[in-house]
């Protein structure tokens, strides 16, 4: 688990990594790029994620079906300073689960936010559900936290919660990824939910009905990629004035001074204040 600089959580916690979804303005994709390769017999494997005939060539253990990577315990990579340590994504972006990461949260005995999965859509459709009720059930074992998921497949919560294997608990609670008007996000009765607009590439009115969850995250693309989408002023006062029609908090990221300046809005639900 590691400290972040993400504006809305304490925590960041990575039992799976990788994606599948390809969005070109994906930092994690970056990050796990830069960090990829493990030592495998005292030699450095290097592998780039955004190469697929590179990561054919490096033998993935416990394959439980194509593509799909499962470490019941950490592989080593070297440092630039000749240090050795756990490879974080020793496969760069291809879906790994670090089981072995899964009892970090019950260590943590003070309550944090904690983001899950940043590196990662613990809900995308390659994932095995036996990965996310193994994450769920560590989640539950460490109630004294708040856990916050994000996910740009909103339909697989309802499916898992048709299956209940969706916790309704007020601790955890389930985002969508959107970016502009017209993208479907999770809205349950039964579960706290938010939708996180980042990065915000175009007008975001709010469907018929008004807001429909429990808390908005608004922000701009990160990183120096060419072409990156800036939001407008415009788009993000049109959110925030629909935010406030329905009492429903927002948060500014601060990658979003240069659109809005310094006097950012940034609003936690009640239960998300910080511990």
């Amino acid at each position: 688990m590691d400290n972040t600089r993400i504006d809305w959580a304490d925590m960041t916690w990575n039992p799976v990594t990788g994606c599948r979804h390809g969005c070109n303005y994906c930092y994690a994709a970056r990050t796990a790029g830069r960090f990829a390769g493990y030592l495998s017999q005292g030699v450095k494997v290097s592998n780039d994620p955004r190469k697929e005939e590179i990561v054919q060539e490096v033998k993935l253990p416990n394959c439980e079906r194509e593509g799909i990577v499962v470490l019941d315990k950490p592989l080593k990579t070297m440092t630039a300073a000749g240090n050795v340590v756990n490879a974080p994504y020793p496969f760069g972006f291809t879906p790994t689960f670090h089981r072995y990461r899964l009892g970090d949260p019950v260590k943590k005995q003070r309550p944090r936010n904690i983001f899950v999965c940043s590196m990662a859509d613990l809900f995308g459709t390659w994932v095995p559900t036996k990965w996310i009720v193994e994450v769920m059930d560590a989640c539950m074992a460490a109630p004294q936290h708040n856990y916050l998921f994000l996910t740009k497949n909103p339909r697989r919560y309802t499916e898992l919660d048709e299956m209940a294997l969706l916790p309704r608990r007020n601790n955890f609670w389930y985002g969508t990824t959107t970016t502009e008007a017209g993208q479907s996000y999770f809205i349950s009765e039964h579960h706290k939910t938010f939708t996180s607009v980042e990065p915000m590439t175009g007008p975001l009115f709010p469907e018929a009905g008004g807001i429909l969850v429990d808390w908005v995250i608004v922000g701009a693309e990160t990183g120096l990629r060419k072409n990156k989408a800036v939001p407008e002023r415009a788009w993000v006062k049109d959110l925030l004035d629909a935010c406030r029609e329905e009492g429903v908090p927002l948060f500014m990221k601060r990658n979003l001074t240069d659109v809005w300046g310094e006097n950012l809005v940034q609003e936690l639900p009640t239960m998300l204040g910080r511990r």
